[in-house]
């Protein structure tokens, strides 16, 4: 997991060979004027989602304590106040029903180990050893997810 403000993306670029494309993309952009919805990048290579939604409360989220893998997410908050959930995969022991490839995404029936704000600006990458549970706050929170292949 990475945890930075946007500022800083450049110095993430030698992690992924995708990501200084996913950063540029998402520093070309207007965040707080762009509407919800479903953005494609470079093919399925890297896709981004934009959405506005009320905030969850910590037993909400926890109910989905998910990780991928086939993706990365860049997660950057657009506006209002997030706290996500972490844990490290190799900590999870108890799997919540099956991997769906569809979605790429799997769950566990656990609790996170720390929890992580994050403020408008900022970022967090989430690898496939990362299980979170994003999106614990009051009000709305709008954010872009953006998915970057393996």
């Amino acid at each position: 997991m990475i945890l930075d403000t946007l500022e800083n993306s450049r110095k993430y670029h030698c992690v992924h060979p995708l990501f200084e494309k996913a950063f540029a993309y998402i520093k070309a952009q207007n965040l707080e004027a762009m509407a919800d919805g479903k953005y494609e990048i470079d093919g399925d290579s890297i896709v981004a989602a934009v959405f506005t939604k009320p905030a969850k409360t910590a037993e909400e989220s926890n109910e989905k304590f998910e990780c991928h893998d086939q993706h990365i997410d860049i997660q950057v908050l657009i506006s209002g106040e997030e706290q996500i959930g972490w844990k490290p995969r190799a900590s999870c022991k108890q799997v919540k029903g099956e991997y769906n490839p569809e979605k790429d995404v799997s769950f566990y029936a656990e609790d996170p180990e720390m929890y992580f704000g994050m403020q408008p600006g900022q970022f967090v990458i989430l690898f496939p050893a990362d299980v979170h549970s994003p999106m614990i706050g009051k009000g709305d929170i709008k954010k872009m997810v953006v998915k970057v292949k393996i």
